[in-house]
């Protein structure tokens, strides 16, 4: 990764002193940006916390050194405010939508999201990247004048729009709370979003591929000599062994991935560049109406990328042990989903106060808002008090 830095705002950057507001109007920060108090309002945030006990690939209670979502949203953020520095883009708030794209993840990662998929198919489904939206502007309840947490319209539109436009999607019921919402607060869902969000995207892709990768190695699914054939990372080991003869594994991967890293961000900073000199992008607006993404890999790196996620894909996201965990998460989550439709009065009574005088699909939206909010360790234990009799204590 380059080492050198923009000491010039961009004008297609997000300026925090032109922001176009919250919902509900609020007096200014004395002491913070607008994009500086959403990020503290995330950091805050229960769904936050609740990351660093939910599963990335491996479930959270299987080794304490593979990523969580916390560590993961982490890393994005990282990487996200490194790269809207090198371009000179607003890094507040690329960090801020960096640590907000996860929140709406349920416990056991994809499995988890697969499962809630199936339940709530006939009431609306369920989407992971809608969840997100939705904690952030109605289920985080941390103030008397307003649900969710009030963030500014340049965080709201990056979270729902950080991999593109949406609006082709709001005619699918699990999206009409996006919908609702842009009725109220206009979020151009037809348009690109910010170039600070599409470096947060982007810096998702850079975090999962290498760390990933990492985990695999870490976790014995696949060793390092088996990446020497795939592309993109075979080459980077090869040349770390080449300048590192005999270094003991645990540093050739550590070294092997921070290369990619730094080859994966200068290659997107690169592309970047070139993509808004072609297209002549001067302002935010020129970002949102490009037509197309403006912050990407390039053509050389596309396939490369393609055929490693391919490798992970097998070797990994479908290993046997992943394949089991995966299992056991989706009857973990279907057992107590359909237990508490069949049964809601077994919900903590903070909960079971939400279903009165609802129909059958707002009860279950309720349960599915209860079961998402979990992590993978209380969604085991929540299901063994419900399934195994036990003394009280």
């Amino acid at each position: 990764m380059t080492e050198t830095r923009s000491e010039t705002r961009l004008t297609w950057a997000a300026d925090p002193a032109k922001s176009r507001g919250r919902l509900h109007p609020e007096a200014p920060s004395a002491t913070r940006t607008p994009f500086e108090r959403d990020r503290d309002r995330i950091i805050h945030a229960t769904a936050f916390r609740r990351l660093k006990e939910k599963t990335q690939v491996f479930v959270a209670h299987e080794g304490d050194h593979y990523r969580t979502r916390l560590t993961h949203s982490l890393e994005v953020a990282q990487i996200a405010r490194s790269l809207a520095r090198a371009l000179g883009l607003d890094s507040d708030l690329a960090e801020t939508i960096a640590l907000g794209h996860d929140l709406g993840h349920p416990p056991f990662a994809h499995a988890g999201e697969d499962e809630l998929e199936r339940q709530m198919r006939r009431f609306g489904g369920f989407d992971h990247n809608v969840q997100t939206f939705r904690v952030l502007t109605e289920i985080e309840r941390r103030y008397p004048a307003f649900d969710g947490l009030n963030l500014t319209w340049e965080t709201l539109e990056g979270v729902v729009k950080h991999n593109g436009p949406v609006s082709a999607r709001l005619d699918q019921p699990v999206w009409a709370p996006v919908g609702a919402f842009d009725a109220k607060f206009p979020l151009e869902l037809g348009e690109w979003p910010s170039a600070e969000a599409q470096v947060a995207a982007i810096a998702d892709d850079v975090a999962y591929n290498n760390h990933d990768v990492d985990d695999g190695v870490q976790a014995h699914v696949f060793d390092l000599e088996e990446l020497e054939s795939v592309p993109l990372v075979g080459p980077v080991l090869l040349g770390v062994r080449k300048d590192y003869p005999g270094l003991e594994p645990s540093l050739t991967r550590l070294e092997m991935v921070r290369r990619m890293i730094g080859l994966m961000v200068d290659d997107v900073l690169r592309e970047t560049r070139r993509r808004a000199g072609e297209g002549r992008v001067e302002s935010p607006e020129d970002v949102r109406r490009l037509g197309r993404s403006l912050v990407a890999f390039s053509a050389d790196l596309v396939e490369p990328l393609a055929r490693l996620r391919a490798f992970l894909h097998e070797r990994m996201y479908r290993h046997w042990r992943v394949n089991r965990s995966r299992s056991q998460a989706r009857r973990i989550l279907a057992d107590m989903f359909g237990l508490f439709l069949a049964e809601p009065d077994v919900l903590p009574a903070e909960w079971y106060a939400h279903l009165r005088e609802m129909d059958e699909a707002g009860r279950a939206r309720v349960i599915c808002d209860y079961v998402a909010g979990m992590t993978d360790r209380y969604a085991i234990e929540e299901h063994r008090r419900l399934f195994h009799l036990e003394p009280w204590a």
